[in-house]
């Protein structure tokens, strides 16, 4: 018997693909992030100061995927189904401790109220617990990113906390609002039931 494994470099969902970042996409991330700037900047702090070169995206992607393959940190893209346009961007962060994840995002400006990160989160908690078994999924944002925090709440993640004074923004710290989802909450979750399919660096289907 063949045992298939991870992580996932390729996942497909009903309306669109995440997938490990390539170099090649690098014209199609500065795309997305410059006709973003404006709908980011209050949240991200890597869109301020100026549009930077089609060079900087490029090394950004290769150092994107090195820590991918070498399973220090897993950035994914957010495709189209054609592949041919940026969406917005997710990813697991390893910086919450041991067999746990923090999951990011962020959508296009013009993609926005379609529920693009609902779906994003919901793609990535499920991998989070089936392809890399964490025993915890966690979601930090802003608390006055009102459409940011909905989206754990609405998933079946457990408010925790806000911790003041906690997050470097530019030459500010801001509050931080912390989600979490345990081992035993998942299978109760929206996401233990989302439809996807997933594939390793072999393109072997492992969901």
């Amino acid at each position: 018997m063949t045992i298939k494994f991870g992580p996932a470099y390729r996942i497909e969902t009903p309306r669109f693909i995440i997938r490990c970042w390539e170099p090649k996409d690098a014209h199609l991330l500065k795309k997305s992030i410059d006709e973003s700037r404006e709908h980011l900047k209050p949240w991200m702090p890597w869109v301020h100061g100026d549009p930077e070169e089609i060079e900087v995206y490029i090394n950004r992607l290769r150092g994107y995927r090195g820590r991918f393959d070498q399973d220090e940190e897993y950035v994914y893209g957010i495709f189209n189904k054609d592949e041919d346009k940026v969406l917005g961007g997710t990813g697991f962060h390893n910086r919450v401790g041991p067999n746990a994840t923090e999951i990011g995002y962020w959508i296009h400006g013009d993609h926005i109220n379609q529920g693009y990160a609902t779906e994003a989160v919901l793609t990535l908690t499920r991998i989070a617990f089936e392809v890399n078994k964490v025993i915890r999924v966690e979601i930090h944002c802003d608390p006055e990113n009102h459409a940011s925090a909905a989206i754990p709440k609405k998933l079946g993640y457990e408010f925790e906390a806000i911790l003041k004074n906690r997050q470097p923004f530019l030459d500010r710290l801001t509050d931080s609002m912390i989600w979490t989802m345990f081992e035993d909450q998942y299978q109760e979750s929206p996401a233990s039931k989302y439809e996807l399919q997933a594939y390793n660096i072999l393109g072997e289907k492992i969901i």
